[in-house]
């Protein structure tokens, strides 16, 4: 049996999502910039009331 490439079926592992990342890869790079953007607006927060103290 051939092979046809426009096939929908993905049963082997070159199929069309091989060459895609991982689902929980990219959920977890999500959350870790989420969480760093959050981390550097609070310090960013801290630095400006701390700097309008003076």
């Amino acid at each position: 049996m051939s092979h046809d490439p426009l096939d929908g079926r993905s049963g082997e592992a070159g199929g069309p999502r091989g060459d895609r990342f991982p689902r929980g890869l990219v959920i977890r790079l999500f959350a870790y910039l989420v969480a760093g953007h959050v981390i550097a607006a609070f310090l960013y927060l801290l630095f400006l009331v701390g700097g309008s103290n003076q």
